[in-house]
């Protein structure tokens, strides 16, 4: 390989997602050289050692691709200048970069690394700003030495910083000692990767802490799907299959295992029980004698949720007395409201029980017994505090009850902090104060959230609990709202009767028809649910483009921003997430001089564009499932900045580096993440090409989203497909069978 010496005059372009980099370097004495490869996030003026060969671009010309670099002290004044103002320490400047220089010529780098007390002695300079400086440098010392020693294990730049935000200092001695933390810990990291790195440092193919971190991440993958455990045989199946994968490139690039290249059945089982020996994970055998395996936190989840539940119905919390028991009715006169026998079993259900459940579709009257049942608990001077999972259901909650509503992470009051992630304050050792709570969208609820939740009541604390057992399941592991009400041992009424205002609206009853298994009625004159027949999905998708960017908002106006919603089941295929957003993007918010743009990865981000966050962040207090526009871009920094209209008031979260892998464009979002939302408009494709998800649960969630408009895009036949599939998803939970037990039903 040839060498190359010189400082980084220009970034030409430099992509944050992949790393790779276009940009000139200068050379004393010589011409300056374009030079490609993949970088870390390096500042112009920064002085390198490059190793690599020369190429020529058909278009370009001659170019220097680089495969092995390194850092190098700037050896000039004017290099240390131009290093020392690029931004990469915090407080310096253009002016301090000279003031520093002036005082200490050439050995500044040297003084700012292992002197900085003397930083002091330059005019401006206290002993604050010194410590800040010194602090930046280390900094930045430090993530080129993780990045250095990552790039020999095929990590990207980006994820390099990931890892050293998440391990600081002690990144390297951590890779060295266990890398398969990293699929545990850091995020965007899984098995895959860890694995490399383990492998090429050395680590034999059947060692211990390999097939432990395989068993590990088997279950928190299967907890990403939905289920709470593992029967051991299919455990031990899917972890031989990770760690044995088929010969590829990949693969042939690493040490051979031997031995036939595989982990034997014992080994596995071995490492399992040490496992379970450590507490780590439980074992026990399920109603039907299979044995099942838990990771800890699901396994003390799901007992714990069967425990408190079960304390809170063995409570016989009567809200009237003898002489009051006509109070339901009594409130009702005076309120002049006409309630469906189910609905007042319900109220008093939730005035007599501990606990208790209300389900049910689309206008039968879930908010209005909510709202009866504050009146009854005002009445009688109860503090009740409202819950939803998410912002927006919170949200709604409010509007619809006119109180205090909260997502379900600020009624518990979680903190983030730095280096010990986040914990919730209300807990058991310090439990709320309401005497009622009620929990809407339960169906959206996974059992580690319901856990806390439980955990944070008081004594003597009422819960009441609704939603829609017949949406889509929570996102997390498990089916909360089913397993409850499966049990048979919660008090669970099912409202089923339409109101008359709501047998007006044909999104209620087309709601009802497909829960029914029946066929939807389409295209009533002057109605709210329309279907657009289109048999081409490429079609089908200039129709999307059409009703957002035209006939939508002449026909309501409707907003195409704030108003009208694209749902879909799938991401990558026709007439999916991906195609659509790209496809919205450019109709709704297309290039323009004016409009700030970022890259990043398969997207680019542009200002006024809808996005959504996609995972908890809970130092940014955003969850899963906000959505915001971009109000600001700074493409010179690589950042961004989020609007998001969710949170009460509004407020504005910066995006810079790694944090933009939790974000994407949402002018078109999967039916999943549109759990707990509510949009006055849905537009969604239905076509066979989708007919891996075509369900009728994931149908009748999407249907019932909209407040005002429903309009179908695609062929008939796929909505009959969607509508006679009511193969509800099996998630593998034993809370049913536990709170059975625990009840003795």
């Amino acid at each position: 390989m040839e060498s190359l010496e010189g400082t980084l005059e220009r970034i030409t372009f430099y992509s944050s997602e992949t790393s790779y980099m276009i940009g000139r370097l200068s050379q004393t004495g010589k011409e300056n050289v374009t030079v490609v490869g993949y970088f870390p996030p390096l500042q112009e003026g920064e002085t390198l050692l490059l190793r690599g060969e020369w190429t020529i671009h058909p278009r370009y010309g001659r170019q220097f691709l680089m495969k092995e670099w390194e850092l190098l002290t700037p050896g000039s004044r004017k290099g240390l200048e131009r290093f020392l103002s690029s931004g990469l320490i915090k407080g310096v400047g253009e002016h301090t970069a000279r003031l520093l220089i002036k005082h200490f010529d050439l050995k500044v780098l040297e003084v700012i690394g292992t002197e900085p007390a003397r930083l002091a002695e330059v005019p401006g300079i206290g002993p604050k700003k010194a410590a800040r400086i010194h602090q930046s440098y280390l900094e930045r010392q430090e993530i080129k030495e993780v990045m250095l020693f990552l790039q020999d294990y095929e990590v990207s730049p980006a994820l390099a910083v990931r890892i050293f935000k998440h391990y600081g200092k002690n990144s390297i001695p951590i890779l060295r000692e266990n890398p398969y933390r990293l699929a545990e810990e850091v995020y965007g990291i899984g098995f895959i990767t860890a694995d490399k790195i383990a492998r090429k440092l050395g680590l034999p193919f059947a060692a211990p802490q390999r097939v432990r971190a395989a068993v590990i991440f088997i279950l928190n993958r299967a907890a990403d799907d939905g289920h709470v455990y593992l029967p051991r045989e299919e455990l031990c199946r899917m972890v031989d299959e990770l760690l044995c994968p088929p010969q590829d490139a990949d693969a042939a690039s690493l040490p051979a295992g031997g031995e036939g290249d595989r982990v034997s059945h014992t080994l596995i089982m071995g490492q399992i029980h040490d496992l379970v020996a450590a507490r780590l994970l439980f074992a026990q055998a399920d109603p039907a004698g299979t044995e099942i395996v838990y990771a800890a936190p699901f396994y003390y989840a799901e007992k714990g949720v069967a425990e408190k539940l079960t304390a809170l119905l063995q409570r016989q919390l009567i809200l009237f007395t003898q002489q009051e028991n006509g109070a339901v009715e009594a409130v009702l006169r005076e309120e002049k409201l006409s309630m469906a026998p189910e609905q007042v079993e319900a109220i008093k259900g939730a005035c007599e029980n501990g606990v208790m459940v209300i389900t049910g579709g689309p206008g039968t009257g879930k908010t209005t017994t909510i709202r009866m049942l504050l009146k009854l608990f005002q009445r009688y001077r109860l503090k009740v505090a409202l819950t939803a999972p998410t912002g927006r259901a919170a949200r709604r909650m409010a509007e619809t009850t006119g109180m205090e509503a909260k997502t379900i992470h600020r009624l518990l009051e979680f903190t983030y902090t730095e280096g010990q992630g986040f914990r919730f304050q209300r807990c058991e050792e310090n439990p709320l104060t309401a005497q009622v709570v009620i929990v809407d969208e339960v169906s959206m609820v996974d059992l580690i959230l319901f856990y806390n939740l439980l955990k944070a009541l008081p004594a003597g604390c009422r819960l009441l609990l609704v939603g829609d057992v017949d949406q889509l399941p929570s996102v997390g592991a498990g089916n909360v709202l089913r397993d409850v009400i499966n049990s048979g041992a919660v008090p669970s009424v099912r409202l089923q009767t339409i109101f008359r205002q709501a047998r007006e609206s044909m999104i209620v009853v087309n709601a009802h028809q497909i829960n029914k298994g029946e066929f939807p009625y389409l295209n009533r004159r002057e109605k709210d649910f329309f279907f657009i027949p289109e048999e081409d999905p490429e079609k089908v998708e200039q129709r999307i483009v059409e009703l957002c960017r035209e006939r939508l908002p002449h026909f309501g106006p409707f907003d195409p921003f704030a108003e009208i919603q694209v749902l879909t089941p799938m991401r990558r295929t026709k007439a999916g997430v991906d195609v659509l957003n790209r496809l919205l993007q450019q109709e709704l918010n297309p290039p323009a001089r004016h409009k700030g743009e970022l890259a990043y990865g398969s997207f680019v981000f542009r200002l006024g564009d809808k996005v959504m966050q996609i995972r908890n962040n809970y130092e940014k207090d955003v969850f899963n499932g906000d959505v915001g526009r971009i109000t600001a871009i700074d493409k010179t920094e690589g950042e961004l900045i989020v609007n998001f209209s969710d949170h009460p008031g509004s407020r504005e979260v910066d995006y810079t580096g790694s944090d933009l892998d939790e974000l994407v464009l949402a002018y078109a979002v999967s039916v999943h993440k549109s759990q707990g939302s509510e949009f006055p408009v849905v537009v969604m494709p239905v076509i066979t090409q989708h007919y891996m998800l075509l369900q009728r649960n994931l149908l009748y969630t999407a249907v019932t989203r909209a407040r005002r408009l429903v309009v179908l895009v695609g062929t008939r036949r796929a909505i009959a497909i969607a509508v006679r599939n009511n193969k509800v998803e099996q998630r593998y939970s034993n809370l049913a069978h536990r709170l059975c037990r625990l009840e003795g039903n």
